[in-house]
């Protein structure tokens, strides 16, 4: 017998605004059953489920567990702009003149996350 990851759980202080940025971000879905003020919510994308639960602690320190987007449709750098401008900021840039490396941001609440370049720009 094997397990498999059914969804990847953050801690967070709004679940339904963290839901709704990430579902925006990965071009997913916020579960219809889930609404502003419900202790959890559970986003569906293509790549992965992520499900946001209340808790009363800040985050403090740097995460253990972080995601790492790579663009489909867009380049790294396209990528980045779009996410800076539905909420996302950028903690760490780590991009190099020659296409590689990558953008550390931090989503609404600071969960850190990186933007890696495309296959496309992997393979130029």
């Amino acid at each position: 017998m094997t397990s498999r990851v059914r969804h990847i759980t953050l801690d967070s202080h709004d679940p339904y605004a963290q839901g709704q940025f990430w579902a925006h971000a990965l071009g997913g879905s916020v579960d219809d059953e889930d609404l502003p003020g419900d202790p959890e919510a559970l986003v569906h994308s293509e790549g992965a489920t992520l499900l946001f639960v209340t808790v009363p602690e800040t985050k403090t320190l740097k995460n253990r567990v972080h995601l790492d987007l790579q663009p489909e449709d867009r380049t790294r750098d396209e990528e980045v702009t779009r996410l800076l401008s539905i909420g996302a900021r950028l903690v760490d840039d780590r991009r190099r003149p020659d296409g590689r490396g990558f953008a550390v941001l931090a989503d609404p609440e600071g969960n850190e996350f990186c933007v890696e370049p495309s296959a496309a720009e992997r393979s130029a």
